[in-house]
């Protein structure tokens, strides 16, 4: 039996999460800086629910509370069947594996409901915890990318790692 499960955000959700990412705000920091009000809920739900893009709540099985979030963003598709995942936990359940759990999950409905065929992951190289996280779901590095992505108005380099669908542990 699994500890967390995850669903596709909801509308129902905003709440809860503008909670537990404002509660989290400075374990989050500086790798990510989710919303933390209504405004920044809205502006995040209609980008994550496009046809690009998917948002999911993992959540713990016995309590229901929210463990973190994981985007699967700019699906591609055709030839490449592709996307970015990114997430982040809730400091509550923090060091407890329940985000490598998560993302595990995410990876297999990314797969198996999405039809995707690689995932990408870019971490930060001073961000162990979520490199270290990578690995255990099975990531590979694969390179190095300066001045990858906008982060706090801070251009940051990131690692590059991805997972294969079949590179997936049941």
């Amino acid at each position: 039996m699994t500890s967390v499960y995850i669903k596709p955000v909801a509308r129902s959700d905003a709440d809860e999460l503008i909670r537990v990412n404002a509660q989290s705000r400075s374990y989050h920091e500086p790798w990510v800086q989710p919303f933390t009000d209504a405004e920044g809920f809205e502006t995040w739900f209609d980008e994550i629910v496009t046809g690009a893009n998917v948002g999911l709540v993992a959540r713990e099985q016995v309590s229901g509370e929210v463990v973190g979030v994981v985007n699967v963003s700019q699906i591609f598709r055709k030839g490449f069947q592709n996307a970015y995942l990114g997430f982040y936990g809730s400091v509550a359940f923090a060091g407890r594996g329940l985000m490598t759990e998560a993302v595990w999950l995410s990876a297999h409905y990314s797969f198996d409901q999405i039809g995707l065929h690689r995932l990408e992951a870019n971490v930060q190289p001073g961000n162990l915890r979520s490199i270290a996280l990578v690995r255990r779901v099975g990531f590979r590095k694969e390179g190095f990318s300066p001045r990858y992505l906008r982060i706090n108005g801070i251009w940051c380099d990131h690692e590059r790692w991805a997972l294969l669908s079949d590179e997936l542990a049941s």
